[in-house]
């Protein structure tokens, strides 16, 4: 039963990070959820602190917060320094991902956090912290219910904002001259990358929560040229990559995560290859037409 809560989890956590990672890639911001992924670490250990807590809902008010803080950094950095946008990105989530370590060195006994598991999570025990409900009933993993609202969350965004995110993804001067505010939903979306980012976080750790952000749709790319049809590939393959990555760790006996990791990494390589030898046309730019 284990098996299937732990597949189950990664799977709506390779959901969540395939959707809003296809708007990241086609907006070329594909490392901006590395970025967040690491910088969100002090914001997670200080919200542990003042809280005296680290249950899933502190953990995502406090470095949902600070991933909001570290793209805002991001964008004046661009917009007013005039840097360009992977320095602006490297110079952000290096010092506050150095700030996290050097907090949780200092307050892990406080906040009783394990850095080896905020770092690289380790979703084998995500099945162990359950949600016990009135009369004492296990209601199952606490992660479930966490990513499962995530992704109702994601979902209702995409499908109440599909347009807007179509036209400003793909031709951000023609939704600015129609009346857009493409800062506002570049925002929303960077709002929308930090709180899936941090979701997933805590269960499966930043280097897993970075493969699924860029891996998935980055293969889904490869193999249509619809946005519609993206979206879903990418989730599709989301689960894949999920259920594969557990199963190849319970072969190798070794890390879920970075099994999924190199899952993610052999679907991509392997796809390519398979196009190649099939001699496809070239790549037609994606889009947004239905």
């Amino acid at each position: 039963m284990e098996t299937v809560w732990i597949v189950l989890i990664a799977s709506l956590a390779a959901i969540n990070c395939s959707l809003i990672g296809t708007y990241l890639m086609l907006r070329r911001l594909a490392m901006i959820g590395d970025a967040i992924a690491h910088a969100v670490l002090p914001g997670i250990v200080i919200a542990s602190l003042l809280a005296s807590s680290k249950t899933s809902l502190v953990a995502l008010v406090g470095a949902g917060s600070v991933g909001i803080v570290v793209t805002l950094l991001i964008e004046f950095l661009h917009g007013q320094v005039k840097l360009q946008p992977d320095a602006a990105i490297g110079i952000n989530f290096t010092w506050l991902f150095a700030l996290g370590v050097i907090l949780i060195s200092f307050l892990s006994k406080k906040t009783d956090l394990d850095p080896e598991c905020v770092l690289y999570g380790e979703i084998a025990y995500a099945p162990l912290d359950t949600w016990v409900g009135p009369g004492g009933i296990n209601l199952g993993p606490r992660a479930v219910y966490v990513l499962a609202a995530m992704l109702l969350v994601n979902l209702s965004f995409i499908l109440l904002s599909y347009k807007e995110l179509s036209v400003t993804t793909f031709d951000p001067a023609f939704a600015a001259t129609i009346g857009m505010n493409t800062t506002l939903w570049h925002y929303a979306l960077m709002g929308a990358t930090s709180y899936t980012t941090v979701a997933t976080f805590e269960v499966v750790g930043a280097v897993i929560v970075v493969a699924l952000l860029v891996a998935p749709p980055a293969t889904a790319y490869l193999l249509t040229q619809r946005l519609h049809k993206t979206l879903v590939v990418a989730a599709l393959l989301g689960i894949l990559t999920a259920v594969g990555g557990c199963y190849l760790a319970l072969w190798v006996n070794g890390s879920i995560a970075g099994a999924m990791a190199t899952t993610a990494g052999g679907l991509f390589f392997s796809t390519f290859l398979i196009q190649q030898w099939h001699k496809k046309s070239p790549q037609v730019p994606i889009s947004p037409v239905t």
